[in-house]
């Protein structure tokens, strides 16, 4: 990308190129917010337990979180390419600390309820869908082309060790000890984001010049080439499927360690905590593992370890092959997404990259919430297990049909048709 020439490409080794620091200030500040939002995603289901035990209420703090990310995906695509990417992360990171700290002090005046925990997931899950869309548009800008892969899997390392490790294992601890502690937490680490973010030197440049048709034909330009490119329209249904399957699983799991695991909080902490396993080892070994099965077959491993994973939970009532499980889904979910944000990265045109980035991520997430609300009606019906059951059928058919596109070998053929154009 030509952004990538003004960088350095000085290396440490052939295989790792040196990323800079202002590479190193957007990962400290990606894994101190992980961090917090571990705590928050181990404590707001065992909030919603608390209110409620109807798992539709409890998987309803998940669509709520996850719901923006269609409602305002392609807006937020345009604005990532029209704002300074730097200055909107900072106010967006502090906006959600300022949320976070309001749910905490709600919960100590005890007018902290599921309507405030629905209304505050929601904002929180609107400042998600413009940072994590900002992160990945600026990660080109500020680390060289030849390190992407190994830029973008140290981030998604700091997310799932935050996310699905530390996070939770804090998360949990300080519930127990007093409801609000996990939010307050949360609250404190975006704040450090913040003052991270502020500090990165390099940006993408603003483009603040409106287009002659409109905002609406603008906001329709990166749904319009993402359409026409066959193999990212392709990778992001197939991304839907899978993000269905997993937050449908992940909707309902405080619900299965409960009541068929019989676990406690804190239990069901140490059990979120192993995603980070399989997280780690994946961030650190997947672009080697791209490299030596190629970019088609590191993609069918993938939906092959998350059916996998969906099969284990269906039919192992044991909470230490539901730790494994999910530390073999959060393997194939880092290496999946390791491999396609790469793709993205360098497929797409450099001035479309924010928008067709949102409209990719408006159809991969757009999966999430109605993966939970289909997990928690179906685990109201007929429990946890048909949930994970459906997610392993739908992945084994996500496998086979990425078994048919590896051996046409589609994304080479796609990677030489950008060269020759």
């Amino acid at each position: 990308m030509s952004a990538s020439t003004t960088d350095t490409t000085e290396t440490t080794g052939p295989e790792r190129p040196r990323l800079g620091g202002d590479f190193s200030r957007l990962w400290w500040s990606a894994a101190v917010s992980s961090l917090g939002d571990g705590a928050t995603i181990a404590a707001a289901p065992l909030l919603a337990a608390r209110l409620t035990d109807d798992p539709r209420l409890i998987g309803a703090a998940s669509v709520a979180f996850t719901a923006p990310f269609i409602l305002f995906g392609i807006p937020a695509g345009l604005l990532v390419d029209r704002v300074d990417i730097r200055r909107m992360m900072v106010r967006v990171d502090f906006t959600r600390a300022c949320l976070l700290a309001l749910l905490a002090a709600g919960i100590l005046g005890g007018w902290g309820g599921l309507p405030l925990l629905y209304v505050v997931m929601f904002l929180l899950g609107t400042g998600e869908v413009l940072c994590r869309n900002a992160a990945q548009v600026l990660v080109p800008f500020i680390a060289p082309q030849a390190g992407l892969a190994t830029a973008n899997a140290r981030v998604m390392a700091a997310q799932e060790a935050g996310t699905g490790f530390v996070g939770p294992l804090v998360g949990a601890l300080l519930f127990g000890v007093a409801m609000a502690l996990p939010f307050a937490t949360d609250a404190a680490t975006f704040l450090c984001s913040a003052v991270l973010v502020s500090r990165i030197r390099r940006t993408k440049p603003v483009d603040a010049k409106p287009a002659a048709d409109g905002v609406l034909s603008e906001m329709l330009a990166g749904a319009k080439w993402l359409y026409s490119h066959h193999l990212l329209r392709s990778l992001a249904l197939i991304s839907c499927l899978i993000n269905m399957a997993g937050n449908a699983m992940l909707a309902v799991l405080v619900v299965h360690s409960e009541r068929v695991l019989h676990l406690s909080p804190f239990g069901y902490g140490i059990m979120l905590a192993c995603q980070a396993v399989g997280a780690v080892l994946a961030s650190r070994f997947a672009p080697a593992l791209a490299e030596r099965l190629g970019r088609e077959g590191a993609l069918f491993a993938t939906a092959v370890l998350i059916a996998t994973s969906e099969t284990v939970l269906a039919t192992v009532p044991s909470a230490y092959a539901v730790g494994a499980a999910l530390a073999i889904f959060a393997c194939g979910t880092v290496t999946w997404n390791v491999v396609v944000v790469v793709l993205r990265q360098t497929l797409v045109p450099q001035h479309l990259l924010g928008r067709a980035n949102s409209v990719y991520r408006l159809v991969a997430w757009g999966g999430l919430p109605i993966g939970a609300a289909v997990g928690g009606i179906v685990a109201a019906a007929v429990g946890t297990r048909a949930v994970f059951g459906a997610g392993a059928v739908a992945m084994a058919v996500v496998a086979v049909a990425l078994l048919a596109g590896a051996r046409r070998h589609w994304i080479t053929r796609a990677e030489q048709r950008a060269e020759t154009d």
